[in-house]
């Protein structure tokens, strides 16, 4: 495991995306109403439009070109045009910051 750190706690708001970029894996962090962070993808599987721009809103992501939703938990894409997953990571909360491990997606 190759964790990295991304950015502080504090960097978040809540219900609204954030984009990273690790290595050369951009992905969108999300903190949700209940303090989980979630880390996935930053790139939709439809249109190739960066997901950290979109809509948070009862665990998923919405991108804002085409509307397609993927859950947080899982990347899978809940509407269409999209019918491809983003990947999901691993995410650590420790000391108010925030660690992924971008060279292993969550298999869900």
């Amino acid at each position: 495991m190759s964790e990295e750190l991304v950015c502080a706690l504090d960097d978040l708001v809540v219900d609204r995306a954030k984009r990273v970029v690790v290595g050369q894996i951009p992905v969108a962090l999300v903190l949700d109403s209940t303090g989980t962070v979630h880390a996935i993808g930053d790139t939709c599987t439809h249109g190739d439009i960066s997901l950290s721009e979109g809509f948070v809103e009862d665990g998923t992501l919405e991108c804002w070109a085409h509307g397609s939703q993927f859950e947080l938990t899982s990347g899978k894409p809940l509407s269409l045009p999209a019918f491809e997953p983003v990947p999901v990571f691993s995410v650590a909360v420790r000391d108010g910051n925030i660690f992924i491990d971008p060279t292993t997606p969550k298999v869900i």
